[in-house]
């Protein structure tokens, strides 16, 4: 298939607590195309292996890419992404700081994200895909038609955290919070293969000030002018 008549793919990258998820699962959402959250499915590997008592060991964990199983569905009561792995619902089993971790280590194995850039790119299907992760629009969709970078400062994006997830009943302090950030930004930011970085030519959007509807709007404009 010739690359002009592949499905159009807007990628959304940026670090942790910039807001990526929720716009870009909105995003896709308005157009009616379909979405990859890549995180997701590092999170969801890493819940495999230990699920399996593989180690997490590159050479042992590349034996399970064509065994994952991974559904990924929208509920039709909420409308939510869910994650199946056996028939069992893993959605917020793997969005633990734990499984954040691990998918940024994991990330750091050259082989096996060569290994899982098929089983992502094969999401890209009609009438189009909004991808979120960290390399989307430099590794896994160069050929993007709109590239996203979403970022906010450092206190912001810890504040965000914290209110994620003390909401969800987590008892943590924004210290704690902080410290994992960071650590995780400077992984993710350090590593030699796909480090995160905004792709050149991709519109870059600080969220610090805005509202979910104010970054939707610029995107959409963005998109709009594209097309």
């Amino acid at each position: 298939m010739l690359l002009k008549d592949l499905p159009p793919v807007i990628t959304i990258d940026g670090p942790s607590g910039s807001g990526k998820g929720t716009i870009s699962s909105r995003l896709a959402k308005a157009l009616g195309w379909h979405f990859l959250d890549s995180g997701a499915i590092y999170r969801a590997f890493a819940f495999i292996a230990q699920s399996t008592n593989t180690p997490l060991y590159e050479d042992q964990l590349l034996s399970l890419v064509d065994k994952l199983g991974l559904n990924f569905v929208i509920n039709s009561y909420d409308k939510k992404l869910r994650i199946l792995w056996q028939q069992a619902d893993i959605t917020e089993s793997i969005r633990t700081d734990e499984y954040g971790r691990l998918a940024s280590q994991l990330g750091t194995y050259p082989d096996l994200r060569k290994a899982l850039l098929s089983y992502q790119r094969a999401f890209r299907k009609p009438p189009g895909l909004v991808a979120d992760g960290r390399d989307m629009g430099t590794i896994v969709f160069p050929d993007a038609f709109l590239k996203i970078f979403l970022t906010a400062t450092v206190k912001e994006r810890v504040k965000r955290r914290y209110l994620e997830l003390k909401g969800k009943g987590k008892h943590v302090s924004l210290e704690s919070v902080r410290t994992e950030l960071e650590q995780r930004d400077k992984q993710d930011k350090q590593r030699s293969i796909a480090p995160l970085k905004a792709a050149k030519d991709a519109i870059i959007i600080d969220t610090t000030h805005l509202s979910i509807q104010d970054v939707l709007q610029r995107i959409k404009i963005s998109y709009s002018m594209r097309r």
